[in-house]
């Protein structure tokens, strides 16, 4: 099995700069490990290469004595100087078998699915290729405004395929509906503008969390 991630992990964080300022950037990543992410994922579309090794670095210090995987969104390039980092990507991004050739088999690989039909194919790729896949945007964000919500239908499908891989479900997400989430067979999730967007954002994960496993 390549790569795998703990079975426990059931709350993803993502720091993107759309949300996050560069002045706050340390701090919120902070209090995403503080809160109980089980992941991070750096997420930096807007910025250059160089900015965005630039806000990676800033933060890897953070990770040095923590079990919390680190994760690059579609920048293999970036996650390639760094070891241990791990790599996100999209359905138009680097294709998945040959982003595993190049990370070799102890990095994490994920893929963001958006149908039935890529979730399905994501599962048919197995562990050897991905460590996990996302499933989204559940509901509309305003963090991937251009991506139509595919729905809790989506969601009560993929957990009927009773995946060998772990998936998360994103887009959308906050405390406020994350009920309705779970109830659709839901166990893992990301939330992205709810908690960064929190005024304590350790807080709005820790309140994140104790929904999930509640």
């Amino acid at each position: 099995m390549k790569s795998p991630i703990s079975s426990d992990a059931r709350f993803y964080g993502i720091l993107d700069s759309s949300w996050v300022s560069t002045n706050q950037w340390i701090a919120k990543c902070r209090s995403l490990l503080e809160g109980g992410a089980d992941l991070i994922q750096i997420r930096a579309k807007k910025e250059t290469p160089d900015e965005r090794r630039i806000l990676l670095e800033a933060i890897l210090p953070l990770f040095t004595d923590t079990p919390v995987p680190l994760i690059v969104n579609d920048d293999i390039e970036l996650c390639l100087r760094y070891p241990n980092l791990g790599l996100h990507v999209g359905q138009d991004d680097l294709d998945a078998t040959e982003a595993r050739a190049r990370l070799g088999p102890a990095r994490i690989l994920g893929l963001s699915t958006h149908s039935e039909a890529q979730a399905e194919k994501a599962i048919a790729l197995g562990p050897d290729i991905l460590s996990y896949f996302a499933v989204g945007p559940v509901f509309a964000t305003p963090t991937k405004p251009d991506y139509t919500p595919v729905g809790l239908e989506l969601v009560q499908h993929v957990s009927r395929l009773a995946s060998p891989l772990p998936f998360f479900c994103i887009g959308g997400i906050t405390r406020r509906n994350l009920h309705q989430v779970t109830a659709a067979g839901a166990q893992r999730i990301v939330v992205v503008s709810d908690v960064l967007s929190a005024a304590d954002t350790a807080q709005a994960v820790q309140e994140a969390r104790a929904k999930l496993f509640g």
